[in-house]
């Protein structure tokens, strides 16, 4: 499999998690449509790619609808709900930036939220006089833990809440939580909810409108093998009169796809090829051997290092998708937090493996994230530098 992308064979490759791959068929497509905006730059992004007024009965999907239309149906979502953004994160700020917040308001985040996530909230948080609190959710898992992720949103819910940004999957711990039943928690309370889904399309099957969030952002540059950088939005039809992008433009005030679709010049090859990765997977993987190939490679190669190591690994099944996050061995604990960012330096430097390595609670860990590239040779050889520099 590793033939479909340009990753260095001099590099073990184990970090699919952070910025994806791109395989070269969707890559090539990316560089088609490339050439054909350069063939007349103004008629490709003014008359094909979008339009500034809203829609008519009748007219022809133009461009970056008829992708949308494609991730949405493999999405579980309607095109017209979804708009693209270069990446989770610019959604995230979407969103959190188009709350009405008053003094002593509050933003609720998991303490097993991405760190740029947190950042935002505060950001917006600060401005306004609110505060973000902190659920604490359980890590590491052991059993069933859908009641535990549940109640501790729950006991963080005051009718102070005005938002709540929950985790599909975790992006440091690599957990996959319950996130239809820490929804429905909220809005049984009445708190919107919305959903960082950076890690799930591709990586696990999806039907976002299923879950009963107000708002749902994700990349399709990790899993979904779209070239960077392409995330989308999803918006409840209730919430989109109240939602801008971050960057306002020429569509202010027009509609939701007319807004976002247009925040400035900007290439649109990346989100008009999302549909070429999700063929990929579909027409040459198979969507459900991908899976079920990262899946049973993360899960095994879990166990098999934390048995290694030490350090027993407990996450129920349910909880995996394509990546798992294991503790280091206690000879590297023992050096505390600092240890994780030496170590991940030293294994592309030294051993050519490219590899998260970080610290949750203080501890370092190891994520091991696993594609279709990869297999158990590639972690036995993560496992045995990790054995070196510990020795």
């Amino acid at each position: 499999m590793l033939a479909h992308w340009w990753l260095d064979p001099a590099i073990t490759y184990l970090n699919h998690g952070t910025v994806g791959a791109t395989p070269r068929v969707v890559l090539e497509a990316q560089q088609a449509w490339q050439r054909r905006a350069e063939a007349q730059p103004a008629a490709f992004l003014f008359r094909e790619l979008m339009r500034l007024a809203p829609d008519e009965p009748g007219q022809p999907r133009l461009l970056l609808r008829q992708a949308a239309d494609a991730v949405g149906s493999f999405l579980g979502a309607r095109g017209d709900d979804l708009v693209f953004v270069d990446n989770a994160t610019t959604g995230i700020n979407a969103v959190l930036r188009s709350i009405a917040l008053a003094p002593g308001d509050e933003i609720v985040v998991l303490d097993q939220a991405y760190g740029a996530v947190v950042k935002a909230a505060e950001f917006v948080a600060r401005a306004a006089g609110a505060r973000v609190v902190v659920a604490e959710t359980p890590f590491p898992v052991t059993g069933e833990a859908t009641a535990a992720c549940v109640d501790a949103v729950e006991r963080v819910l005051t009718s102070r809440t005005r938002l709540a940004v929950l985790d599909h999957v975790a992006s440091e711990t690599a957990l996959l939580l319950p996130i239809a039943a820490m929804t429905a928690a909220c809005r049984a309370r009445g708190v919107p909810v919305l959903v960082d889904g950076a890690h799930a399309p591709g990586a696990i099957a999806l039907d976002i409108e299923a879950i009963g969030a107000d708002w749902y952002v994700a990349n399709l540059h990790k899993w979904a093998f779209a070239p960077r950088a392409c995330g989308l939005l999803w918006v409840a039809p209730a919430r989109r009169a109240a939602l801008h992008p971050p960057v306002i433009s020429w569509g202010l005030d027009v509609g939701l796809v007319q807004e976002f679709e247009w925040t400035g010049t900007r290439d649109p090859s990346a989100m008009l090829t999302a549909p070429e990765g999700i063929a990929f997977m579909r027409d040459v993987l198979g969507v459900d051997a991908m899976r079920a190939w990262n899946h049973g490679l993360a899960w095994r190669m879990a166990h098999r290092l934390a048995a290694r190591w030490g350090q027993p690994f407990t996450t129920p099944e349910a909880m995996v998708g394509c990546m798992a996050s294991v503790a280091l061995p206690e000879r590297i604990a023992a050096l505390g937090a600092s240890a994780a960012p030496a170590l991940k330096a030293w294994l592309f430097d030294e051993r050519r493996i490219e590899a998260q390595v970080l610290a949750i609670r203080g501890r370092p860990h190891v994520r091991l994230a696993a594609q279709v590239y990869n297999d158990e040779a590639d972690f036995e050889r993560l496992a045995e530098a990790v054995d070196a520099w510990a020795a």
